[in-house]
């Protein structure tokens, strides 16, 4: 959710790096910067639903594909595991120079064991989280085992990744088998979060211990249960962003800038804005809460959140239960539960004074459940108290919207 912009910067080799860089709706409070598998890209399916369910908790990230991939300049044959790791560098100084960040460094697969050495290079980072990442670099070879030979042999060779022709050379094998992956995670010095799939057939699970046990507290282990190595399935991409996000708060969010402070008293704005990755997806925040809505998938909407009259009846509903909860208080009365459910429907109004003739008007039905040692006329009362509902009365007597185009904001 919010906003998503093309970037691009130089890279170890000065070669033009394409990145994206997604934004909340509001100022972020920190900042990430992704890396993502080996041979992949910035664009592949679980960076981007990661990256998705980072920022709908506030945190802006800064994505990218690595030297001769993606849309990235370079050739990718000259490429290694230490050029990740510089070109990892030089995305961080990218964003520190605009943003201040990243407090937060993700790498998944290849690009997991990327980020753990590249943190010594990178001293504003506050926390490191790792996804199916293996805990030798050298483990990236057995990818490729049938090639070996060929590579040492010859010098180079092409070899086939997931149906794709790359062309690697014997100084790459040379590389990743000099890489002291598990010596920098000994030395991290900051927070590390290893998730790992038990199930994953591409870096056995035997990683993340070797990583975890390298590590040195405060550390932690989340399992992605039955998720495959690449994450596609959106539920464990969304999982893995969101329990990132939660894990990082502690460390991170303490260098970057927090999200709107609520208000004392009065109303607080709400500000919706699409968010780009559906067709009427857009984000809801109204001070530190941020929600989605959406329309349903057989209207063309993605069904990721409620659509407007869901929210506006869950208002009604928010509204009816906080006013018998309040009055209940106040009298002293023994409740402890309410619970509304309202259905909309669309009829012909029978007592409408406001209505015009012969024309349907919108119906929530709304049916109260209280719970607690309330007497039947206790009960009576609180049904008549719900009417006082302030959003009840305002749909029942009717509102006015006054509308202005409000100029567009330089970004």
């Amino acid at each position: 959710m919010g906003q998503s912009y093309r970037v691009e910067f130089p890279g170890y080799d000065g070669s033009m790096l394409a990145a994206r860089l997604d934004e909340p709706v509001f100022e972020p409070r920190a900042w990430a910067l992704f890396a993502h598998c080996f041979t992949c890209s910035k664009d592949i399916y679980a960076a981007r639903e990661i990256t998705a369910a980072l920022v709908e908790q506030g945190i802006g990230v800064l994505r990218f594909d690595f030297t001769g991939l993606g849309h990235s300049e370079g050739d990718f044959s000259n490429t290694n595991f230490s050029s990740n790791v510089q070109d990892l560098v030089a995305a961080a100084g990218w964003l520190e120079k605009r943003h201040g960040g990243p407090q937060l460094l993700i790498g998944h697969s290849l690009g997991g064991a990327a980020v753990v050495v590249a943190t010594h290079e990178i001293p504003q980072v506050k926390a490191v989280a790792t996804i199916g990442a293996p805990s030798d670099a050298a483990h990236v070879i057995h990818s490729i085992r049938t090639y070996v030979e060929e590579i040492e042999t010859e010098g180079e060779a092409e070899v086939e990744l997931d149906g794709r022709p790359f062309r690697l050379k014997r100084q790459f094998l040379e590389d990743v088998r000099g890489a002291k992956v598990t010596g920098a995670a000994a030395a991290l010095k900051r927070p590390l979060l290893v998730l790992h799939a038990p199930l994953d057939e591409t870096v056995g699970i035997e990683n993340a211990t070797g990583l975890f046990v390298a590590a040195r507290h405060p550390k932690s282990f989340i399992s992605l249960d039955k998720a495959d190595h690449l994450l596609t399935s959106q539920a464990d991409a969304r999982r893995a962003g969101t329990m990132i996000a939660a894990w990082a708060e502690p460390y991170i969010y303490e260098a970057g800038v927090a999200m709107p402070a609520q208000e004392t008293g009065g109303t607080r704005d709400v500000f919706v804005r699409e968010t780009g990755r559906g067709k009427y997806e857009n984000a809801i925040v109204i001070g530190d809460f941020v929600g989605i809505a959406d329309e349903p998938v057989d209207v063309g909407g993605g069904g990721k959140g409620a659509d407007p009259y869901e929210y506006l009846a869950a208002g009604l509903g928010a509204c009816t239960s906080m006013t018998l909860r309040m009055y209940a208080e106040r009298k002293g009365w023994p409740l402890d539960r309410v619970s509304v459910s309202i259905t909309r429907t669309r009829d012909y109004p029978d007592d409408c004074e406001h209505c015009e003739e012969g024309r349907k008007i919108d119906v929530f039905h709304r049916a109260i459940t209280i719970e607690g040692a309330l007497d039947a006329d206790q009960r009576a009362r609180m049904m008549d108290i719900a009417d006082k509902c302030p959003v009840h009365q305002t749909l029942e007597a009717g509102a006015r919207v006054q509308t202005v185009e409000n100029p567009m904001k330089s970004t």
